[in-house]
């Protein structure tokens, strides 16, 4: 916005939900935009479960980005309730802007809706939001001539109202997709300060933290088993004490998790440690402890203990 703040007569506000298929970069986009890391990045699919709000503020335009669980086949309750977070954001948006891996797509030579759960496109059509297609990671597409063909199955897959061709992790095109956005949002003036990036609290952010951690970490099955939630937060008068909890659903996870001699779960904390100080700007003391909670993931009651 202008340094005086002042809301120009044409300005529009509004939601707009990043759906896609896990890994299409959805988080890195909104991180990108917003120049802060908001959401959790990981290699690992499925790394992001909630919906996670970010607020980018420009002179025309506040775009409120609802970064979305990847578009999956739900085999328990908790990737029901990541998917129905998916199904909401788009219900409750503005617009939509959908990632397509482009290196993916030319590789597999699929094209929407393929990739994703057949409902996906009867949802866009029935609550007839505006879509925009953005063809992610292009930065890995070594040869620029293969995109005019996935740029034009993507136009005939779905009446989007621009195709766009971008890298998240590049920056680029970013401008350009912003720029088609933000004429898709209602006239209004903004719902948040202009130098608010998020309104989810620090609790919430260091729980990511931590679990990302743990993503980063461990291979196959172990970081699925696993949350994190926070037990205790209080500021002290030279740092913060954070108490949290992992949860996993097994022994055998737990052992993990640990490690011998506690190696593991000190590489966890003093990992998530630095990143914590570098988010708050203050020294932390994190406090860990790994609980079994058996069969959490297919437990509705902890589903929503755990905010989901």
């Amino acid at each position: 916005m202008t340094e005086d703040h002042t809301i120009q007569p044409d300005f529009r506000c509004g939601y707009a939900a990043l759906i896609g298929a896990p890994n299409a970069g959805k988080s890195t986009l909104m991180n990108t935009i917003l120049g802060m890391k908001i959401s959790i990045v990981t290699a690992k699919p499925q790394t992001t479960r909630k919906r996670v709000l970010g607020f980018h503020t420009g002179d025309h335009h506040q775009i409120i980005f609802i970064d979305t669980p990847g578009l999956i086949q739900p085999r328990y309750e908790l990737q029901t309730s990541m998917v129905n977070a998916a199904h909401s954001a788009i219900t409750d948006a503005d617009a939509c802007c959908l990632l397509v891996d482009a290196p993916r797509a030319i590789e597999t030579e699929r094209m929407l809706p393929g990739e994703l759960p057949g409902e996906l496109l009867d949802l866009l059509r029935e609550t007839r939001r505006p879509v925009l297609a953005l063809l992610n990671k292009t930065d890995l597409v070594p040869n620029k001539g293969q995109l005019l063909p996935l740029i034009e199955r993507t136009v005939a897959a779905y009446p989007f109202e621009a195709v766009i061709p971008i890298s998240a992790l590049n920056n680029d095109g970013i401008d350009t997709f912003l720029s088609a956005l933000g004429p898709l949002l209602p006239p209004g003036p903004p719902l948040y300060p202009p130098d608010l990036l998020s309104d989810q609290p620090e609790r919430f952010f260091v729980a990511e933290i931590i679990r990302e951690k743990i993503f980063e970490q461990f291979r196959q099955e172990v970081p699925y088993a696993t949350d994190v939630y926070i037990i205790e937060y209080r500021e002290e008068e030279t740092r913060d004490y954070i108490a949290a909890e992992i949860i996993v659903e097994r022994e055998s996870q737990k052992r993990i998790l640990i490690g011998k001699g506690g190696e593991a779960i000190k590489r966890i904390g003093m990992s998530a440690r630095e990143d914590v100080e570098r988010f708050l700007d203050r020294p932390v003391y994190l406090d860990l402890h790994v609980r079994i909670r058996e069969g959490w993931r297919d437990n509705a009651a902890w589903i929503r203990r755990l905010g989901y």
